[in-house]
């Protein structure tokens, strides 16, 4: 197991850590030490997300193991944040539906596609829905336990990022028409 493998598990390690602050019911100033502490975790995993792919490809260590696990903890982090905050009722649950929609969508045009032999790498447009999503997840973590913003920022940052989600979705979509339109001979 090389270093981005081990980043990439660390990811998935801190996610039930930063869901365990982020959901204690703690009063007072505990409360808001619990909420900085999840917000913390939070952007540590996700900086694990973008090391851990710089490193493999500057030491050229991609590996099969690499290419499936590293968008799986990906998925993983950003669903379980977004279904904590419908469920500390931060969030609507139609925009969580339409973000973990698209990414159940897309993994299966990538599972379809790696069984066909293509890859389907990630693309500019899916690299900024991910920035976007982190910055929207951040904004709702420190809105209102932490910081509190004279308008609803967090907001239009979860509809900005649900907006680039379906684009994105529909761009990897459009550029796997091949794949779906492939008869199979079984």
């Amino acid at each position: 197991m090389n270093l981005p493998n081990k980043l990439t598990m660390l990811r998935i390690i801190l996610i039930p850590i930063m869901m365990g602050f982020l959901l204690i019911q703690f009063r007072g100033e505990y409360g808001y030490y619990a909420q900085f502490f999840a917000l913390g975790i939070f952007i540590l995993a996700a900086i694990t997300d973008g090391l851990d792919g710089y490193i493999a490809r500057r030491q050229g260590e991609i590996t099969k193991f690499g290419k499936l696990i590293d968008p799986l903890a990906d998925k993983l982090l950003i669903s379980a944040a977004l279904i904590a905050f419908v469920d500390m009722g931060r969030i609507s649950a139609w925009p969580v539906l339409l973000i973990i929609g698209r990414e159940f969508a897309v993994m299966g045009l990538r599972v379809l596609a790696a069984a066909e032999g293509t890859i389907i790498s990630a693309s500019k447009l899916g690299k900024a829905k991910t920035i976007l999503q982190i910055t929207a997840i951040i904004s709702v973590m420190i809105h209102p336990q932490i910081i509190s913003f004279p308008f609803q920022i967090h907001q239009i940052l979860i509809w900005l990022a649900v907006g680039i989600t379906i684009y994105s979705g529909y761009d990897y979509f459009r550029k796997g028409q091949k794949v779906l339109h492939e008869e199979t001979t079984d």
